[in-house]
């Protein structure tokens, strides 16, 4: 019957804590790159956030422009009425026809500018919404960047010291951390104290 060698002890327990530290620096791998999606993601809301609060106002600067214009023509419009109900009886046909023509052309561009208006004002408001969206976005990657950074430190630790208590600890924020993440992507979950 040939011999069978039963490994010592002391051998169980270092192949048994080589087989932690493995799965410990496996985990650690994986917060790291939930860590670097979840910076993409926070990099991202942030700079839509900009984007759309600088397109949002600069449409408003031109929606304030597009006003002026407005009554300016508005203006314009109303003193050529006046002149016409001033002077209208005195003048010559000719001269009235040609205030009337002006006057029309003001009120067609005065009606120009209206309507150019409500366009951008349309688009200003997209693009607030969008600012809001990323706004209500950001906190969640802030707070996931954070835990899961911490993760990777925990689980470190666990590594070092052999401690499964620490690595449950590290994983528990991990998860955490991943969950504030996908919810910072599809905001499933308003979560009120991560708001405003």
């Amino acid at each position: 019957m040939p011999e069978i060698e039963v490994p010592k002890h002391d051998e169980l327990l270092e192949l048994k804590e080589r087989s932690f530290t493995r799965r410990v620096a496996v985990a650690t791998a994986v917060f790291s790159v939930a860590m670097a999606i979840c910076s993409l993601g926070g990099n991202n809301a942030t700079k839509e956030l900009l984007l759309a609060q600088q397109q949002s106002s600069d449409l408003w600067a031109f929606y304030q422009s597009k006003v002026i214009r407005e009554h300016e023509y508005r203006i314009q419009k109303l003193r050529a009425e006046a002149d016409l109900v001033d002077r209208g009886a005195k003048m010559s046909p000719e001269a009235r026809e040609k205030l009337e023509a002006v006057l029309q052309k003001f009120t067609d561009e005065e009606k120009r500018y209206n309507a150019e208006k409500g366009d951008i004002e349309k688009e200003a408001k997209h693009k607030e919404e969008l600012r809001d969206l990323n706004r209500r976005k950001d906190p969640y990657f802030d707070y996931a960047e954070v835990l899961l950074q911490i993760a990777v430190v925990m689980s470190s630790v666990a590594i070092l010291s052999s401690s499964r208590p620490i690595f449950f600890f590290a994983l528990t924020l991990a998860i955490l951390g991943t969950f504030l993440m996908m919810n910072g992507y599809t905001l499933l979950v308003e979560i009120p104290l991560l708001g405003e």
